[in-house]
């Protein structure tokens, strides 16, 4: 056994620097965080790596919008599977809308009256979701009818992204780069509700299948596979079962709040998955354990910057 290192700092150090100390000490929180960085900088350097990013939480009210952009811009992700809110929350910053600043503890009967949604200490005008409704009621019926008929959400996505205005989007970076943005749970989100009421006047058909059919031509065509999962639910299970059917990841990390005591996929460890073929093996995995919001930009920072 080697020696815990303890982690020294002092005033001219950088982010890559941290993390060489925190990879000395080889435990706990620091020395899983410097794993994942490794793995990361290894996917982003290995060409033969195709590399998806998967989101579930609040990702994009949180201000991590313009990183997942960069990753899809700066080509260092091929495929994005998220929930349909972070499609949903990407989308209204498009038009116009920002999120606030709030408070967790403020009172909600308030926030109503005042006509303003709460997620934890983010709040967000509820007549954004109005100007959602409009908007994307406009581009569906931009979009050719025959179209719209048996369509797979991953080009439903992109054809939405193709007529955003601004330049700041996930969608709109994602159709400028051919990247498909698999949303398995679309419906489950307002954009998905928008999408149902224009469905009932018009015609809008969503073959849920048209995207697994994607998802399993990238993952086949792959040399490598790598997986970066931020926090679990539908987008985490939808990426790893998939995998399966090539043998599972290569290499992957994801960063959790959830526990595993409970047997939720959320909080299962990635070591569990090697038992369902959705990993390889456990050389190059790792589970890091906090705040997404936090350790995901420092972790991207620091493995760019080591590419660089």
């Amino acid at each position: 056994m080697r020696n815990v290192n303890q982690i020294d700092i002092n005033p001219n150090m950088n982010v890559e620097d941290l993390v060489d100390e925190m990879e000395k000490t080889g435990v706990l929180g620091p020395g899983s965080f410097s794993k994942a960085t490794k793995i990361v900088s290894e996917i982003f350097r290995d060409k033969k790596y195709t590399v998806l990013l998967t989101l579930a939480g609040p990702l994009v009210p949180a201000g991590l919008r313009s990183i997942i952009r960069y990753l899809i811009e700066e080509n260092y992700i091929q495929c994005l599977v998220t929930t349909g809110a972070n499609v949903t929350h990407d989308l209204v910053e498009s038009f116009g809308y920002r999120h606030k600043i709030g408070d967790s503890s403020i009172n909600d009967m308030h926030l109503k009256d005042r006509g303003l949604g709460r997620i934890y200490d983010i709040c967000i005008e509820q007549k954004a979701f109005e100007k959602l409704e409009k908007e994307i009621h406009k581009i569906l019926e931009d979009i050719p009818m025959n179209k719209r008929r048996g369509i797979s959400s991953y080009e439903l996505l992109w054809e939405i992204g193709d007529r955003l205005k601004k330049n700041d989007s996930i969608l709109k970076a994602a159709r400028k780069q051919n990247v498909p943005i698999i949303c398995p749970c679309l419906q489950d989100s307002i954009l998905g509700l928008n999408l149902w009421t224009f469905s009932q006047l018009k015609t809008l058909g969503l073959n849920s299948l048209l995207d697994l059919d994607k998802l399993t031509e990238i993952m086949f065509s792959a040399k490598k596979l790598g997986a970066i999962i931020l926090g679990g639910g539908v987008p985490k299970h939808h990426t790893l079962i998939a995998s399966t059917l090539r043998g599972g990841f290569d290499a992957a990390i994801q960063i959790t709040l959830d526990r595993p005591e409970g047997g939720g996929l959320s909080g299962a460890p990635l070591e569990e998955a090697i038992s369902w073929k959705k990993v390889k093996s456990d050389k190059k995995i790792v589970t890091v354990i906090g705040d997404v919001t936090m350790l995901f930009p420092l972790i991207i920072l620091s493995s760019i910057r080591k590419i660089a």
